[in-house]
């Protein structure tokens, strides 16, 4: 089933007091192409996290917000300068003495002086965080593919109907096909007969190369290819493969061209309306196939 490249994805995991939560935006691109915002606790993790959606991705821009929590008791410690602290006592103690004031220095102002105390983190088990993040990516991306898979359903189903509208489109062509080549000939062999009507020729002649003259005028070998493109396109549509958005590509150009050398090579007003039409719808088909995978 084809995948729209538009959707949206979140998962937390949580082990041993260490928290991962990762949220996907994705929308319509090219190749696949990622953008991270990760802290940096977890930056070593971005190569391995990028692998993971590559092998479950093959296009659009994907947004990954990374958020990382560690409540775990010794995942923070307080740190004494020592040194520092009994700088500030010493210096407590020479201005009492210079000034004649009380030295009321106390352990709770102490501790609040600059650079006393300083928090510090923890050195993080890697391995366990690395593990958290895949966990917390595997949900994201789940959550991401079951939304671009309703989306493309959705696209699915319209690019099948704008199929099925240029096919009937096709058949008013196709039907108008022997009518336009009877006039053709017409056209053609009385023009010729009147520039030789005074002139001597072979009219069995005439006859061939007139129909030769017709011919290549015909519209029947596009009319058949067009045809065969829509069947195609319906036949990918519905052959399970997720990742179908450049094969689609392909048979829209050709599609395209198949109906501008019809719309060159016939001279019928009601073929060429009929052409506006298809061109119409095929457009169309082109701007919903970029939605896809």
């Amino acid at each position: 089933m084809a995948l729209s490249m538009t959707g949206y994805g979140s998962g937390k995991a949580a082990v041993d007091g260490r928290e991962v939560s990762i949220e996907l935006r994705a929308v319509n691109h090219r190749y696949l192409d990622t953008s991270f915002r990760i802290p940096k606790t977890l930056g070593f993790a971005e190569d391995a996290l990028r692998k993971q959606m590559q092998s479950a991705l093959s296009r659009g821009h994907v947004d990954i917000f990374v958020t990382y929590k560690n409540t775990r008791e010794d995942a923070k410690t307080i740190v004494c300068d020592e040194a520092l602290a009994k700088s500030y006592v010493q210096a407590a103690k020479t201005l009492s003495e210079v000034c004649g004031v009380e030295n009321d220095l106390s352990t709770v102002t102490l501790m609040r002086l600059p650079d006393v105390l300083v928090q510090q983190e923890a050195d993080e088990d890697r391995e366990s965080q690395l593990a958290i993040a895949k966990d917390a990516m595997a949900q994201a991306l789940e959550e991401l593919i079951a939304m671009r898979r309703v989306e493309g359903a959705a696209l699915a189903k319209d690019l099948c109907q704008r199929c099925d509208v240029v096919c009937s489109i096709v058949d008013e062509i196709t039907a108008r096909v022997p009518q336009i080549q009877q006039e053709a000939r017409a056209r053609l062999t009385q023009k010729v007969t009147e520039i030789l009507e005074n002139a001597r020729f072979d009219p069995e002649r005439l006859e061939q190369e007139v129909v030769l003259i017709v011919e290549r005028g015909s519209i029947t070998e596009e009319l058949v290819r067009l045809a065969s493109h829509m069947v195609q396109m319906k036949q990918i549509l519905d052959s399970g493969d997720a990742s179908v958005g450049r094969k689609l590509d392909f048979l829209v150009q050709e599609m395209n061209r198949e109906i501008n050398t019809i719309g060159s090579k016939s001279a019928d007003l009601a073929v060429a309306n009929l052409v506006v039409r298809a061109k119409s719808e095929i457009e169309k088909i082109r701007e919903q196939v970029q939605n896809i995978e």
